[in-house]
C-alpha cells in the first residue's frame, strides 16, 4: 500500500469541506468585494468630473437647484449597485468564515461533553 499525504486534512473530524479552500474563498470574496467597490466608485468619479468640466466650459446650462440635484442623481446612481455588490460580497465572506467558527465550536464542545 501507498501511503497518503494527509496535508488536506483538516483539523475538524468528520468534516465535509477543506478548511484552506474555504478560507481562500472567503478571501476571495473580499479581493471580488474591493474591487467592486473600486471600479463603481471610479465610474461615479469620472461622471462626476466630466458633469463638472461640461459645467465649468459652459457646456451645460442648468436653470435651476432641482436640475443640479436631478444630474447629481443620476450620476450617483449606478453607484448604488457597487455598494450592494460589495456589501453582499463581504457578507458571504464574512459568513463562510462565521460558519466554519460554528463547525469548530460545535465540535469542540461535543469533544467536551464526552470527557
Amino acid at each position: 500500500m501507498t501511503e497518503s499525504n494527509d496535508k488536506s486534512k483538516t483539523n475538524f473530524a468528520g468534516v465535509y469541506f477543506d478548511r484552506d479552500s474555504v478560507l481562500r474563498l472567503a478571501h476571495l470574496a473580499d479581493i471580488f468585494a474591493w474591487l467592486t467597490l473600486i471600479y463603481y466608485a471610479a465610474q461615479a468619479a469620472i461622471s462626476l468630473t466630466v458633469f463638472i468640466l461640461q459645467i465649468a466650459r459652459g457646456l451645460m446650462a442648468l436653470p435651476g437647484l432641482t436640475d443640479y440635484v436631478q444630474q447629481f442623481l443620476w450620476i450617483f446612481q449606478p453607484a448604488l449597485p457597487g455598494f450592494l455588490y460589495f456589501v453582499g460580497l463581504q457578507a458571504i465572506g464574512k459568513a463562510l468564515l462565521i460558519f466554519m467558527d460554528v463547525e469548530d465550536n460545535t465540535r469542540r464542545a461535543a469533544r467536551l461533553e464526552r470527557k
